[in-house]
């Protein structure tokens, strides 16, 4: 039995005092990026709420299993930002409307939530649908499961409620959403709790035919924000795909029953491991920021598009490091010039060198 099916369904229960360190760490946290946020000028601000975007659309889609083009995630989510001259062009209409969910999301949180703001999301997602019904709720008479295995020796996960309950089930999610916002009548005080309950309740009622995990995401997002009172540089989606099946047996497990509490702990910790994506972040974008500054003058081309290219894979750094075969194919240079460009990296310390002969490699070593 499902805990849609249980009498106590919607009652969610937890015990608080389990919970209390977690929360305690959240806290801190909070108070620890705020101080951050408040002393970085806005050019790294601005760069950090880009790549905060950037990593949403992009990991929230992958979970699903659908592989996006990073440059024209990048590019919608500029756009939508404002921080283009002129618009860039985006080529693939899915990346463009994953990145305008998370953009209006995060520039919305403090609206309340109704249906025709998750019909407009779900449009987004599904620019060019043809095979599911588009922004509205799934009304199809076959039970809604979530099922793995091959065709024949399917295991279902989960069943959600049937198609005719979800218009009633829905209304209530969205009366309870917005009742326990700050200003509502039955408000949660703990951020990370609403959070957690909104993105499993919603689940629960899976009231799509397709992209409930993508708007449930987001969902958690803006109950958190909404919560918080202010626009928290996190992607949640980060976390979640990178351990993506403890997220989908946690939720299998918190749909069993309407008490929570493990539910909530799991939650509490994908927003804890958000948060210090978060803070290496912010770290690594002033670290890049301070190379460029100092050694912009005495880098050339080749050296300048090489180094972008290296930190253009963020805060896991570049795999398996610079080798000087890589360095003639990025910079399209013959293998002396590469061989001294590289030496050159290495007088002025902005690369650090591991291995020898053909097991040499090239680390970037950020100023102190």
């Amino acid at each position: 039995m499902y805990n849609w099916q249980q009498q106590d369904w919607t009652q969610f229960s937890y015990k608080i005092d389990e919970i209390e360190d977690k929360l305690y760490a959240f806290r801190e946290k909070i108070g620890y990026l705020q101080g951050v946020l408040k002393l970085l000028p806005q050019k790294y601000h601005t760069q950090t709420l880009q790549d905060i975007l950037v990593a949403e659309a992009i990991k929230t889609s992958e979970i699903e299993g659908e592989y996006l083009s990073r440059k024209d995630v990048l590019s919608s989510i500029k756009n939508n930002l404002g921080i283009t001259e002129k618009k860039e062009e985006v080529r693939d209409v899915h990346a463009k409307g994953i990145a305008n969910m998370v953009t209006n999301a995060r520039a919305t949180f403090q609206q309340p939530l109704t249906k025709e703001v998750l019909f407009e999301w779900h449009e987004m997602i599904f620019p060019t649908a043809t095979k599911i019904t588009v922004g509205q709720w799934r009304n199809h008479s076959e039970p809604m499961q979530v099922v793995s295995g091959a065709m024949g020796k399917e295991k279902v996960h989960f069943e959600a409620p049937p198609s005719t309950q979800v218009p009633k089930e829905m209304e209530a999610f969205i009366t309870w959403f917005n009742d326990t916002a700050p200003n509502g009548k039955n408000p949660i005080k703990h951020a990370p709790i609403r959070s957690a309950i909104a993105h499993l309740y919603f689940e629960t009622i899976h009231p799509f035919e397709d992209g409930n995990g993508r708007i449930g995401r987001t969902i958690a997002e803006k109950a958190l924000l909404q919560t918080l009172n202010m626009p928290l540089l996190i992607s949640l989606s980060h976390s979640i795909e990178s351990e993506k099946n403890l997220y989908y047996d946690a939720l299998k497990e918190g749909q069993k029953s309407n008490h929570i509490t493990n539910w909530i702990l799991y939650f509490v910790d994908v927003i804890l491991k958000s948060q210090t994506h978060s803070e290496e972040l912010i770290h690594f974008i002033l670290q890049k920021t301070k190379l460029f500054d100092i050694y912009k003058d005495q880098l050339n081309e080749r050296q300048t598009k090489v180094i972008n290219r290296m930190l253009k894979e963020g805060v896991k750094g570049f795999e398996g490091g610079m080798t000087a075969k890589k360095y003639m194919s990025i910079a399209k240079t013959s293998k002396p010039t590469a061989t001294r460009d590289l030496q050159k990296l290495l007088q002025l310390g902005v690369f650090v060198v591991s291995g020898t002969g053909r097991n040499t490699s090239y680390q970037i070593q950020f100023p102190e």
